[in-house]
């Protein structure tokens, strides 16, 4: 189910405001994309490294087995492939220690500058780069154009 259905119209106007249109991604980065997400629903069901890596080069075969496939072949296999990836989703995924929810999110994040120095800037004090939630450096392009990033809670992603 897509969030904006299971949103009121309160919220789904708020979210909106954060949104950004998501950029035409080609075949193979969707084929990345499905394999990194195979990759980490993984990780949620295997603890241990051995069995990990067992299914890991299982899943990487595959992959690899239906690498020259017709277009149409593809886009069935892809489907199937989410469809399955949904059906093998963790009730309780692991989340990044970084991320809404984990262990380290948010914590000690740096005061702003306009805390530490009311009166404004001293002359040798550069201002702090810009952070995403996730307390990693922003890069151009990532932040929603109203400036902030959306992060969705429930399922420990940027929306």
């Amino acid at each position: 189910q897509q969030p904006q259905q299971s949103m009121n119209k309160a919220f789904q106007g708020a979210a909106q405001h954060f949104l950004q249109v998501q950029p035409e991604i080609s075949h193979s980065q969707v084929v990345m994309r499905l394999y990194r997400a195979s990759l980490r629903t993984l990780a949620s069901w295997a603890i241990d490294r051995h069995v990990f890596n067992e299914e890991a080069t299982r899943i990487q075969g595959l992959f690899r087995a239906n690498m020259n496939v017709s277009s149409g072949k593809a886009t069935r296999l892809i489907n199937e492939a989410n469809e399955e990836l949904l059906a093998l989703s963790h009730p309780d995924k692991y989340i990044p220690a970084y991320m809404p929810g984990g262990s380290l999110f948010m914590r000690n994040p740096p005061l702003p500058l306009s805390v530490c120095y009311p009166d404004g800037l001293p002359e040798n004090v550069e201002p702090l780069p810009e952070l995403n939630i996730d307390m990693t450096q922003l890069t151009q392009g990532e932040k929603a154009a109203a400036g902030r990033v959306l992060v969705d809670s429930a399922n420990k992603n940027y929306m």
